[in-house]
């Protein structure tokens, strides 16, 4: 039997980790026994316990409690909290998804004391290093025995960096194999899209209209941080709305409604509050946004993660970043990068609401991405 730590500690990494524990349940659970550590990253409950319930997750056998704070004590509490509970136990390999403070936690926890890491979602680069979570991304790739990239742009990334494709086993940090398997995320979208409709009433309660509204998510710190980015957002989003007859949703992150009132203007504030048609919604949970991603008209975002699920239900996305992970989405034609510039996001809204010729190639793989990298680890790992 083979024992794994999954690190997680964010909403994404929450809902990106029932891909694995289900594969693991129903196909894999008399070879893989699954330890689930959670950071306390976030610690609202609206952004984990939620996802726990809704998805089905096995709860943690292991919650740090970490809760927010700056980077440096954030991440050296958790590698603390970590690294004890891998000496504890003492598992074949620690499992680490995507970019965030827990991974790169979990990933120099792990390292120092020789656990084999598997990174999911390795080699996405923005090739933008003020960002933290390329730090993080990029840090964890470097010390990982197993990097399963989502995309072939991924695996690109990681030989432009020096990796070996074709290594041979056995496989550890300095003779480290990569794949490209495919997103877990799909995985997600597909499993959960035909139930999310029916176990959620958000778009009634809302009031929305199918393919009549704008999805809208903004989380990042250099857009909520920065009162300028912040304010060209919101009245970016505000106009838009107000010019089109158009709902606008926002399920806001805690951070980023704390942020509001001191952030933007008093008088776009209060513009703001007072358009009927700005829905301004406490945090989806994961089935609500598959919900609301299956019936907007168009997805609005800074988040790496609401952009691919855009393009799984086959919605054009404007990007509210400076830069993309996801490459392919704009190769495709089916997302522009706007940033937080007003005429930018104007024009990208105007290209793609009225878009005719789309397409939405089979990018992310076939759906069983965590079946595979299960697969994966069992023949090295065992």
């Amino acid at each position: 039997m083979i024992k794994i730590v999954t690190i997680i500690g964010a909403r994404p990494q929450i809902i990106k980790a029932a891909a694995l524990s289900r594969a693991i349940k129903n196909k894999y659970s008399g070879q893989i026994k699954e330890i689930i550590v959670h950071t306390g990253q976030h610690y609202d409950a609206n952004m984990s316990q939620v996802f726990f319930d809704e998805l089905g997750i096995p709860m943690p056998d292991h919650n740090l409690n970490v809760g927010s704070g700056g980077h440096g004590n954030q991440t050296a509490t958790m590698i603390t909290g970590i690294e004890d509970i891998l000496l504890k136990e003492k598992p074949n390999g620690i499992v680490l998804y995507g970019d965030t403070n827990s991974t790169l936690a979990g990933a120099l926890a792990a390292i120092k004391i020789h656990v084999p890491i598997i990174h999911i979602e390795a080699g996405l680069r923005s090739y933008n290093k003020a960002m933290p979570e390329e730090i993080n991304r990029i840090m964890c790739d470097h010390v990982s025995s197993f990097l399963f990239s989502p995309t072939k742009t991924g695996v690109t990334n990681l030989i432009k960096e020096g990796f070996n494709v074709r290594n041979i086993p056995p496989f550890n940090a300095n003779n480290p194999k990569v794949y490209h398997c495919g997103d877990v995320m799909y995985d997600n979208s597909l499993y959960f899209s035909e139930v999310a409709e029916s176990k959620t009433t958000i778009l009634a309660k809302l009031k929305l209209q199918k393919n009549n509204f704008i999805l809208a998510t903004i989380h990042r710190n250099n857009n909520t941080d920065e009162p300028k980015r912040l304010n060209a957002l919101f009245k970016t989003l505000n106009d838009i709305s107000k010019e089109n007859k158009l709902d606008v949703v926002l399920p806001l992150h805690p951070r980023t409604a704390k942020l509001l009132e001191t952030n933007l203007t008093k008088e776009l504030y209060a513009d703001v509050r007072a358009n009927i048609q700005f829905k301004i919604t406490e945090p989806a949970s994961f089935l609500e946004m598959v919900a609301l991603e299956k019936n907007c008209k168009l997805v609005m975002t800074d988040s790496g993660g609401v952009q691919k699920e855009a393009f799984y239900f086959e919605k054009t996305c404007v990007i509210l970043r400076p830069e993309t992970e996801w490459v392919e989405l704009v190769e495709n034609d089916v997302a522009i990068i706007a940033d937080a510039n007003e005429e930018k996001i104007k024009k990208a809204f105007e290209i793609l609401s009225t878009k005719k010729d789309l397409k939405f190639p089979k990018l992310y793989g076939d759906g069983n991405a965590a079946e595979f990298i299960c697969g994966e680890i069992i023949k090295y790992l065992l």
